[in-house]
């Protein structure tokens, strides 16, 4: 993929995803039951967590170093049990600060594609963690999209009109 066609979708995808923010409006983030107890706050704060862990490999790649050690502690290897891990460390957090986290990881994953070489964009190999797959827009986006979107989507749904 040609890097102006991949910060093109990227840039695409975080529209959409800062228009659903928007719709859902900060005053009524923190309120639980989004996503089993978790809050929408708890979910923006859940895909920064994992969406910074892609900028720190995307950047190791470009500077040709191995993948950075994962923040969460070594005796933690299922999903769930980082995600608890994750919920624990980020749910003190202000929306403000949490959506502010968000913004800044957004802009750190632009960074770092940008570092990478045009040959190396193309090369599915160079990213293990994607599995095979591509880099695209869907692609950082694909974890909301598969697991959260629907969530959000219900949320909103279920919430009164705004005057």
């Amino acid at each position: 993929m040609r890097r102006a066609d991949l910060l093109a979708e990227l840039d695409s995808e975080r529209e959409a995803w800062e228009g659903l923010l928007a719709q859902i409006g900060e005053d009524r983030m923190e309120e639980p039951g989004v996503a089993g107890s978790w809050s929408i706050k708890d979910v923006v704060a859940h895909l920064t967590a994992w969406r910074r862990r892609t900028v720190g490999r995307l950047e190791a790649v470009a500077n040709g170093r191995p993948e950075p050690t994962p923040p969460w502690p070594a005796d933690l290897h299922e999903d769930d049990e980082i995600n608890a891990w994750f919920h624990a460390r980020d749910s003190d957090k202000a929306v403000g600060e949490v959506l502010a986290e968000s913004r800044r990881v957004f802009q750190q994953l632009v960074a770092a594609i940008q570092k990478l070489p045009d040959d190396t964009l193309s090369d599915p190999t160079r990213f293990p963690w994607m599995e095979g797959a591509p880099l695209s827009g869907a692609a950082f986006f694909g974890h909301f999209h598969d697991e959260h979107e629907a969530d959000m989507r219900g949320y909103l749904s279920r919430q009164p009109a705004r005057s």
